[in-house]
């Protein structure tokens, strides 16, 4: 084993695109599935299905089989985001830029991207329930994305600045 460590026989760390792919997955696919969760003890009116109502037919959609999906698609989704967090935002740091990108996130599912989804009324519409619970989740989304790819580039500029051992 000693000759392991001198040999520097260590797995390498995972790159910081592979990590933002597999935090994107992780968060989409956890705080859906809290979404669905908020869905079912009628926090929210909102259910992760609705991302499947313009695309797919039938009632299956609404069932458990549609639940999963949408969380997986949701999942994928979240991939695409956090690799636009990564582009855009991973220099600064801190939780607020995170908490904003929940809130941008959510006003872009609400206000821009409403239309696309016939099951979901307008944001006016909405009972103050659903916009509060729908809007702290999204918060939180940010800040777990944002904060887990900021802290993981700074991780990583730090170590390429350090003096090897």
């Amino acid at each position: 084993m000693a000759s392991e460590k001198k040999a520097g026989k260590y797995p390498k760390p995972m790159s910081l695109p592979v990590m933002v792919f597999w935090t994107g997955l992780f968060g989409g696919v956890f705080w859906g599935t809290i979404g669905f969760f908020a869905s079912y003890f009628s926090l929210t009116e909102i259910r992760p299905n609705i991302i499947l109502e313009p695309w797919m037919l039938g009632n299956w959609k609404y069932g458990w089989k549609g639940t999963i999906l949408s969380i997986l698609i949701m999942g994928v989704l979240s991939v695409g985001a956090a690799y636009l967090y990564y582009a855009l935002l991973k220099k600064l740091k801190g939780m607020w830029i995170g908490f904003g990108y929940g809130i941008i996130l959510f006003l872009i599912v609400f206000v821009v991207l409403n239309p696309l989804f016939p099951g979901m009324k307008p944001i006016f519409d909405l009972s103050r329930d659903t916009i509060l619970s729908s809007l702290c989740l999204y918060i939180l989304y940010g800040i777990f994305v944002g904060y887990s790819i900021s802290y993981e580039y700074q991780n990583q500029e730090v170590q390429k600045n350090e003096p090897a051992t």
